[in-house]
């Protein structure tokens, strides 16, 4: 069994991107260092943090490099620390996902989000495990943007809770038992709370 991973969470650098549906992948990585004991550094291209859990290795990375550019950060860190592909995890928001909804895969389309775009881009493939944060799609026509750049609702914010340590979860168990025993245990749920 590997014993290296890269986790990559997906986000936009700053206070007023913090807590929105859009940096989802930034809390779900800042919650998988904290609960292991890690501490973020800032470093070429992203915040870094290593964590050593039940022999393996991760190396987690939050892109400062903002969404649209997220590839580059992606790319730097796999090949420094010579992570194969399949060992690598992207942690994203998804509007056609509901919100009660985790969803794991080792492939996929962008599906116009421009952060796994610009890594499909560099990397020349959409073949890498990635897990998408269901944040739903309640928004008026034409207020797309300001809904994934909004901040949770309160009556949201128990459930993007828990939703974060399932999250959690699910990288610990693809690293232990692999990605497809984890999405038979995860991807049929309902995460509500």
């Amino acid at each position: 069994m590997a014993s290296k991973f890269l986790i990559v969470g997906l986000g936009n650098v700053g206070n007023e991107y913090a807590n929105t549906r859009h940096n989802i992948g930034f809390d779900v990585v800042y919650a998988f260092v904290a609960k292991h004991g890690g501490q973020f550094r800032t470093d070429r291209l992203a915040y870094v943090a290593e964590v050593k859990w039940k022999g393996k290795n991760f190396v987690c990375i939050c892109p400062t490099t903002f969404m649209n550019l997220s590839g580059r950060a992606f790319k730097y860190w796999m090949d420094k620390e010579k992570i194969p592909l399949e060992n690598t995890l992207t942690i994203v928001d998804e509007l056609a996902l509901p919100l009660d909804k985790l969803r794991l895969r080792g492939s996929g389309s962008a599906g116009g989000h421009n952060g796994l775009t610009d890594i499909e881009n560099i990397l020349g493939t959409h073949s890498y495990p990635r897990l998408r944060f269901g944040i739903g799609n309640n928004f008026p026509k034409g207020m797309q943007v300001q809904f994934v750049l909004g901040r949770w609702q309160g009556n949201e914010i128990e459930q993007v809770k828990f939703k974060i340590e399932k999250a959690v979860e699910i990288i610990e168990n693809f690293a232990i038992i692999g990605l497809d025993m984890t999405m038979s245990q995860y991807n049929h749920l309902s995460y509500k709370v």
